[in-house]
């Protein structure tokens, strides 16, 4: 259930959608449910999100390395759509009276018709394969950049399985070997990137873990206590 000051956006996540315009995804996340954190969402078609979505993985790292405990915002970061469309993203933090997270509210932007203007142009310049590989438009700076590399950019999932499905497929893929040819030492330090990520807050997390490793849930326990505990030391 959503704290009444997270429900009190629902009103300002509809009014900004309306005001800004179809270009601009708007989002309300209640923390406190991580798996289903979408409560009210304005302009879904840019991400494809409903409400009931779980949270990025990126707002996940953000809860584990204690982000909102040293900031109250995060502007103009990548994030990436459907068709790999780039977004510009931001994340104002929600806190209680005690300074305790409690919601999300993501304004993503779609500029995808800008960019497609911003092409045109420079077409008339440029072969059409060098300014598709090459060039992006930095608002900014109100400059023609280089794209950015998306490697660490957000991605938004429609359910909570495609979420944890990536999160783990991309670490295990910096691997280079299947989960179940891991070494103990290994298996250790891919719990240990995982729970940096903020992936053992969701629902499931250990079991598809286990799964993977081909190992007993109690087994991933005691690597996810071992590296919790060296965290702290």
């Amino acid at each position: 259930m959503a704290a009444p000051w997270v429900h009190s956006y629902i009103k300002l996540t509809e009014f900004l959608g309306k005001m800004l315009g179809p270009d601009y995804e708007v989002v309300l996340h209640d923390v406190s449910d991580k798996d289903n954190s979408i409560i009210a969402i304005a302009n879904g078609h840019i991400s494809g999100r409903t409400v009931g979505a779980p949270l990025t993985s990126v707002a996940l790292k953000a809860i584990a390395d204690n982000s909102p405990n040293t900031s109250d915002y995060r502007i103009n970061y990548t994030g990436i759509a459907g068709a790999n469309r780039l977004l510009r993203s931001s994340t104002f933090y929600i806190k209680d009276y005690d300074g305790k997270l409690v919601g999300l509210l993501c304004i993503n932007f779609d500029d995808s018709r800008y960019r497609e203007i911003s092409d045109s142009i420079l077409k008339l310049r440029h072969p059409d394969f060098f300014v598709d590989s090459n060039f992006v438009f930095n608002e900014n700076k109100s400059t023609i950049e280089t794209k950015p590399d998306a490697t660490d950019s957000e991605s938004f999932h429609s359910s909570l399985s495609e979420l944890t499905d990536d999160i783990l497929t991309q670490a295990l893929n910096q691997k280079n070997v299947s989960a179940d040819r891991l070494t103990q030492q290994e298996k250790m330090k891919l719990v240990e990137e995982l729970n940096a990520k903020g992936f053992f807050l969701l629902k499931g997390a250990i079991k598809l873990v286990a799964e993977q490793f081909g190992c007993s849930q109690t087994t991933v326990y005691r690597y996810l206590n071992k590296v919790s505990h060296s965290d702290k030391e």
